[in-house]
């Protein structure tokens, strides 16, 4: 098997893009990762896209081929990949997998989503088809729901409080703030949200005991990535390449019900365990995480189910500072989901491109984590039950 690297990024800004197709989006951002890595079209042997709801929102299903000829690709192979909110880093697996089988040299992995065309509450719904159809999404279950239902059993078993949770929130809306490709630039305080006047907004509740700004907002957006297997790099780019060091993938049931402890996630530490054995590396080697902030509180229970953290210390974790920038291991660094967004089938990509340009050295002062050299990303499908995890290092 052959090493596989990250040799081109690109990405867009996230947020409502009324003006912009989703075609355009994903063309945007792979042209920004093709001229990034110093590749022209002509070289790329296949193409993966990643998107959810083309099919539902758009009316538009084969993306992957309708992408290929956009940007002038053919005769590449292209496929659609679609997992759920993981159908970016499920996309980058199979890129990764292909080089490294020697099939392919060259792959470019983008992942898009065009959200903000319906009403809030049919964004909604749209997400929710990933429950399932008999026994959740006909009584009205939905991923904020249970979200909620996650936070409430972490406080009754793992003593988590609210201020834990904002502690996530001002973290990530503040990295947000310093990142020109969020959807959400605004700062907030523990009171809520400032405007455009820097007056208060109410933070309502959502879903007891989550808050309007414990979630993440619905977005459009798109990001690219460029592989390359890792020996012809160099053919290619001067920039540094950042090797996939590792990936991880597990499942879990499709109904929370059905599990014996909701709150374990079992299939986010199994991904992350596969992914630091694979790399030969540990959750201490890491650097600088990227993981799957929808709600505030799935980065408190991730950031302990990767192994960051004991089991019900990631609230109080990240309540302390370990988890902000010059702290014991920065996660997202982005602003994560919370703030960067979450156009779904991007969300993937969009995480290792951030976790690239970390690597790079690449970022200002204000978001760049000193002298990292091991990245990890988690990319959480469903409502934990496909889950997605990358471990990726600085080729020196």
């Amino acid at each position: 098997m052959r090493d596989v690297a990250v040799i081109g990024v690109g990405i867009i800004p996230f947020g409502r893009r009324d003006e912009d197709s989703l075609l355009d989006m994903l063309a945007y951002s792979s042209l920004k990762a093709l001229d990034d890595a110093g590749l022209g079209e002509k070289g790329v042997d296949a193409l993966y896209v990643a998107n959810m709801g083309a099919g539902i929102l758009q009316h538009q299903t084969a993306i992957a081929s309708a992408l290929a000829d956009r940007l002038s690709l053919l005769p590449c192979s292209a496929d659609t990949v679609e997992n759920g909110p993981a159908s970016g880093a499920s996309a980058i697996k199979n890129g990764v997998l292909a080089i490294a089988s020697g099939y392919y040299d060259t792959v470019l992995v983008a992942g898009g989503e065009k959200m903000r065309e319906v009403v809030g509450w049919k964004a909604t719904d749209f997400v929710a088809t990933l429950t399932h159809p008999q026994v959740e999404y006909p009584y009205g279950i939905t991923l904020p729901g249970m979200a909620g239902m996650l936070a409430r059993l972490y406080m009754e078993k793992y003593g988590l409080t609210e201020e834990q949770l904002i502690a996530v929130s001002l973290k990530n809306q503040r990295m947000g703030s310093l990142n020109p490709y969020s959807h959400v630039e605004m700062m907030i305080t523990k009171e809520g949200i400032h405007d455009h006047r820097d007056a208060i907004v109410n933070n309502p509740m959502a879903a007891d005991p989550l808050h309007l700004y414990d979630m993440c907002p619905v977005s459009d957006g798109a990001a690219a990535v460029m592989l390359c297997a890792l020996e012809k790099a160099s053919q290619f780019t001067s920039n540094v390449p950042v090797v996939v060091a590792g990936f991880g993938q597990a499942t879990d049931t499709h109904t929370l019900q059905e599990r014996d402890d909701p709150t374990e996630l079992k299939a986010v530490t199994l991904a992350a365990q596969q992914a630091f054995a694979r790399a030969g590396l540990t959750p201490q080697d890491v650097d600088v995480a990227e993981l799957h902030d929808a709600f505030t509180i799935l980065e408190i229970v991730e950031s302990e189910r990767v192994g960051f953290f004991k089991t019900g210390e990631g609230g109080k974790a990240a309540e302390r500072g370990e988890t902000a920038l010059g702290g014991k291991i920065p996660i997202n660094m982005s602003g994560g989901l919370k703030a960067r967004g979450h156009p779904v089938g991007a969300t993937g990509v969009a995480q290792v491109v951030d976790i690239v340009f970390q690597l790079r050295h690449a970022l200002p002062e204000g978001r760049q984590v000193k002298n990292a050299k091991v990245g990890f990303t988690l990319n959480f499908g469903g409502f934990g039950n496909n889950i997605v995890s990358f471990v990726l290092r600085r080729a020196e």
